[in-house]
């Protein structure tokens, strides 16, 4: 790689950006709704995927994905939603994100649908029994939930899916020469204990035997 790169112009003001960029369409700034209406409801409801962006006291920012079954994550009322925390590599970032600081973004992505779903406003971690156990799934239920209350959302539109192409198998390169994600988490952790080939086998066995 090359030296660190020295950026020459940058943008300072809000004024500054508006000017190049110019403002929102009226439509687009009257479709942010402040609650869960049944067209966001069923959106969610047939979303498997969505990805969680939170950051600490300090500004310090984090984008984790959570993945499931679809509909796994609960609309409670117009205002409220629950995310179940499945078992992971508890480094728990999201959730002491969460603890330090409530504001959260969430992004739900329904496969092979270019729109997606966002929501912003404030979470917090939930241990109700009750609404726990109807997250149960093969008799396990998580420990933990991400109850968010809404402040707005909107529907985002197709332009980034259309341009990557991502949910077009065509596009998608060839499984040969995708990065290994063994051989990367060996280079980076560099434990003398650990080789390319017990970190993948390791990883598999999450995968089979540790989703819930």
């Amino acid at each position: 790689m090359k030296g660190n790169y020295q950026f020459k112009n940058i943008i300072q003001t809000e004024e500054e950006l508006r000017s190049m960029i110019g403002f929102p369409s009226e439509l687009v700034h009257n479709k942010v709704i402040t609650y869960l209406d049944n067209h966001c409801a069923q959106f969610i409801s047939k979303s498997p995927f969505l990805v969680i962006s939170t950051s600490d006291e300090y500004g310090f920012c984090d984008v984790s994905p959570r993945g499931d079954m679809t509909g796994f994550v609960q609309v409670l009322s117009e205002k409220q939603l629950v995310i179940p925390e499945r078992p992971g590599n508890k480094r728990i970032d999201t959730m002491r994100n969460i603890l330090s600081n409530p504001r959260i973004g969430l992004l739900f992505f329904i496969p092979g649908l270019g729109e997606t779903l966002r929501i912003n406003g404030k979470a917090a971690l939930v241990t109700d029994d009750e609404l726990l156990e109807s997250m149960a799934f093969k008799g396990k239920k998580p420990l933990v939930g991400i109850g968010v209350e809404v402040e707005e959302c909107f529907i985002h539109c197709a332009k980034a899916f259309k341009r990557s192409g991502l949910w077009e198998p065509d596009s998608w390169p060839q499984q040969t020469i995708l990065p290994s994600a063994a051989k990367i988490i060996f280079e980076h952790a560099k434990l003398p204990n650990m080789s390319v080939d017990s970190i993948q086998k390791r990883l598999e066995e999450g995968y089979s035997k540790r989703l819930y």
